[in-house]
């Protein structure tokens, strides 16, 4: 040992075991301080550091107690304790490696135990750097493709600033930043507890650099519930090299308003949004899709056959059926009415379907035609096979006839009861064509765009000749005026689109997107949603699969014990600030085994923009004061004294307007 470790000797080491040291301080020292050759060390503060001395390596060992005497010894209550003079202990337990070679890496897990009696020694600020791993915050750029770096001197960030240490004053806590934004992260704590500010805090530190090169690769796309991320980031948009969008979700179809058409939907997500069973309904509803799309497009000679097909068989049936040919021509005639082709419409068999003097002449030469029973072609093809849904454009209004359409269908094909069992189903979809706060899923068929547009959007990208470009970094959804049911539709399909987008890169994972879930257990519950929507399920594989397609999740949520197990097992960085229930105490145990119990005792008592960061960005798991942000989000709390004692007559904070639907039926 070198006499500068020498002169830094803080205590020796009594007990050695597996997992736990036992250090008995020098009598030098004078509550728990020792005067270094380099400062003054307060060496006993709970998550501290000692070095332990261990062939060419120390042992790191963090203090997790300290007590004025060991345990073991029997008090003996005759003879008074001279306190200043009782020999003071220090429990810690080993963490890791360090070389004693000053370019040596920190690592994880000890290997070679120190000696009984062996020096503990009090950690230098250049050995912290090494554990932490916090050198060289700015390394040299590289250029597109391996090309030269323009400007040659251009420089990136490896490692973000985001806090104070708590244990080592004027200490910066640092992340490695290709392995906190390489996985998903979790953001837990309380109410209050500073979760909205320490995201703000992170990501404002992230676009902080404005010369070249800053992150204007990154995509943060912010599923804002509360509404409250818009003020944090006006600062950031303002610089002109970081670009901020904002779109607002209220339910309205207002133009300058979120709106997600409804063809956008995939089979699974119509399936849970109507509720349909998979005995009965679900085929009704997979061939009700096809029928929109296809009566939804122009016409066109292969789309004809199976209009027609379908039309044909169900007139035929009516035909065919022992109702009174009044009833048989007001049925096929409501039918005509919505659906119709250039081969079968009123004008066509009108007057062979209508009733004289009761009867129906044109029956006979109306099924013939139509079926061809006389040797001709007809219209009727047993073994045409309908086309899947495809996600083309259709009139909202359309699904409802096209699942009227395929019950019709089914009923010519002598299911009678078919009709009874999707009365459920039918109903579900009445009511979601006709509530106020799902306009912004109705549209028609020549609104909305591509979905390939509307993903770019979602991105912040634009379209420049045969590439797109990054116009934002920072995309907001703000969904603060809707329900939870309408958060949990929107957040599944836009992250499944962006999912299945990046899927089918190629190159895949060059382009990482990071969905910033405000609010999670809301929408990412560990119980199937009360609603129709389950937006969980998309998350979920996002959380197993999202990372090799470079899309990665930042999950925020003050109830750890309601987040999908699934989500929050695949997250692997955690932030947590104060946390007593211990419900979502036990959560976070489970979830991290490798994070001792001292350090999960501190959570319940870490003071408001205190938090305890671990994860593979941090060699060790440390407590920090969080980096103030600034701007703050719309999370600060209620001035209480000052929103209640005041003077008579002062104007109301809160001005009551009409609400969505007021706007919609007055409009």
């Amino acid at each position: 040992m070198s006499s500068d470790d020498r002169k830094r000797a803080i205590g020796k080491l009594i007990s050695v075991a597996a997992d736990k040291f036992v250090i008995e301080m020098l009598r030098g020292t004078d509550n728990f301080t020792v005067v270094g050759f380099d400062d003054i060390h307060y060496v006993a503060r709970l998550g501290s550091f000692l070095m332990i001395p261990a062939q060419s390596d120390y042992v790191v060992a963090e203090v997790v107690g300290l007590r004025e005497r060991d345990s073991s010894a029997t008090k003996d209550d005759g003879d008074a304790l001279d306190r200043a003079q009782s020999a003071k202990y220090l429990d810690v337990v080993p963490v890791g490696m360090l070389p004693m070679q000053t370019k040596g890496k920190f690592r994880f897990g000890v290997s070679v135990f120190p000696s009984l009696f062996a020096d503990a020694l009090y950690a230098l600020d250049s050995e912290l750097d090494r554990i932490f791993d916090t050198d060289g915050d700015c390394v040299p750029s590289v250029g597109y493709l391996n090309n030269p770096c323009a400007p040659p001197e251009a420089t990136r960030m490896r490692n973000l600033g985001i806090g104070q240490s708590v244990i080592f004053e004027d200490y910066q806590v640092k992340v490695r930043i290709d392995d906190f934004f390489g996985g998903h992260v979790a953001v837990l704590g309380n109410t209050g507890s500073g979760k909205s500010c320490t995201i703000a805090s992170v990501l404002q530190a992230l676009f902080e650099k404005v010369d070249e090169h800053h992150a204007r690769g990154a995509t943060f796309v912010v599923l804002d519930v509360n509404g409250e991320y818009h003020s944090a980031f006006d600062e950031i948009a303002k610089g002109g090299k970081i670009g901020v969008e904002r779109v607002i979700l209220d339910g309205s179809a207002s133009p300058n308003r979120f709106r997600l058409p409804h063809w956008f939907l995939d089979l699974s997500e119509w399936e849970l949004l109507l509720q349909a069973s998979e005995r009965t309904q679900l085929p009704i509803l997979r061939m009700a899709l096809g029928l929109s799309t296809l009566f939804g497009q122009s016409q066109g000679a292969q789309l004809n056959v199976y209009r027609n097909h379908i039309l044909a068989t169900c007139i035929a049936q009516i035909l065919s059926d022992e109702t009174q040919p009044g009833a048989k021509e007001t049925r096929i005639r409501g039918i005509l009415q919505r659906f119709r082709t250039q081969e079968i419409n009123a004008a066509k068999i009108g007057a062979w379907i209508t009733v004289s003097y009761g009867n129906m002449p044109g029956l006979q030469s109306a099924y013939v035609y139509l079926a061809g029973t006389d040797g001709s072609n007809g219209f009727i093809d047993p073994d045409l096979k309908f086309p899947d849904y495809d996600g083309s454009p259709f009139d909202f209004a359309v699904l409802g006839d096209a699942i009227d359409l395929a019950i019709l269908y089914q009923e010519a094909h002598g299911n009678r009861q078919i009709r009874d069992y999707c009365s459920q189903m039918v109903t579900r979809f009445k009511a979601l064509e006709e509530r106020s706060d799902y306009a912004f899923l109705r549209h028609e068929a020549c609104a909305g765009g591509e979905p390939s547009a509307f993903i770019a959007g979602l991105l912040g990208l634009q379209a420049s000749g045969t590439v797109h470009t990054k116009t934002a970094q920072i995309i907001l959804i703000d969904m603060n005026a809707v329900e939870d049911e309408v958060v949990e539709l929107v957040s599944a399909v836009t992250a499944r689109m962006i999912f299945r987008q990046l899927r089918r890169a190629d190159p895949r994972n060059r382009f990482p997107v990071h969905l910033l879930l405000e609010e999670a257990h809301r929408y990412v519950a560990s119980v199937p949603s009360k609603y129709a929507m389950d937006a969980g399920k998309i998350f979920e594989r996002i959380s197993k699969e999202g990372r090799k397609y470079g899309l990665f999740l930042l999950v925020a949520s003050q109830r750890p014990s309601e987040l999908s197990k699934t989500v929050l097992s695949q997250c692997s960085n955690f932030v947590v600030h104060r946390i007593q229930n211990p419900d979502d105490l036990s959560q976070i145990r489970q979830m991290t085994p490798f994070i001792s119990d001292s350090v999960l005792r501190r959570l319940p008592s870490l003071p408001k923009q205190h938090a305890l960061v671990f994860g593979n960005s941090v060699n060790l798991p440390t407590t920090f004061k969080v980096r103030s942000a600034a701007p703050l989000p719309a999370s600060d709390d209620a001035k209480i004294v000052d929103l209640w004692f005041h003077e008579e007559g002062r104007p109301s904070a809160l001005q009551l307007g009409p609400t969505v639907g007021d706007e919609v039926a007055a409009n």
